[in-house]
């Protein structure tokens, strides 16, 4: 039976690995140390130490750990569009508060300007009058709101630079 550790040699002639596994190897030995999802050997130098380990369970564990990434990619990307979501909700949300206490707020004055202004002329020209300053009111509140949904940003930037990042992480060096 071979083992894909380069280790002791026990009477019978087969390789063994420290009580404790792959990771007590290294420290024992001190030229050989395991990392990855499948306990790959690497050397001292810190590439793999593949001898002894066949190609399929090399790309057994390529194709597990580029799934692993890509999940966490999509988790990272999903926990950032989370975020942008909860802003354009609050931006939202504030958007609604301020437009009822507005209503309440120029209702009233509405009222009390149109009957102060009718003391003075004629009670279609001061209606009018107040409308022409809602139109004012409305413009401006429209204005800030737009500049407000501008700052959402849709894209999850950190999620994107990773994932480019990716190809470059799988070229050999």
């Amino acid at each position: 039976m071979s083992s894909p550790y380069s280790g002791a040699t026990s009477a019978s002639g087969q390789t063994t690995v420290p009580p404790g596994g792959p990771a007590n190897y290294a420290a024992d030995t001190g030229t050989t140390s395991y990392s990855g999802s499948m306990g790959t050997p690497t050397t001292d130098a810190g590439h793999p130490d593949v001898e002894g380990v066949s190609v399929g369970q090399l790309i057994g564990e390529v194709s597990k750990d580029l799934s692993t990434l890509m999940r966490q990619e999509l988790e990272l990307a999903k926990a950032e569009l989370r975020v942008e979501a909860k802003k354009a909700g609050q931006a939202a949300g504030m958007f609604g508060a301020a437009g009822f206490a507005g209503y309440m707020v120029a209702l009233f004055l509405s009222f009390a300007l149109w009957w102060a202004l009718e003391n003075v002329m004629d009670a279609g020209l001061a209606a009018l009058i107040v409308a022409l300053l809602w139109a004012v009111v409305g413009a401006v509140a429209f204005v800030l709101g737009r500049q407000k949904f501008r700052q959402v940003n849709p894209k999850p930037e950190r999620t994107v630079d990773t994932l480019q990042q990716v190809p470059g992480a799988l070229k050999p060096h």
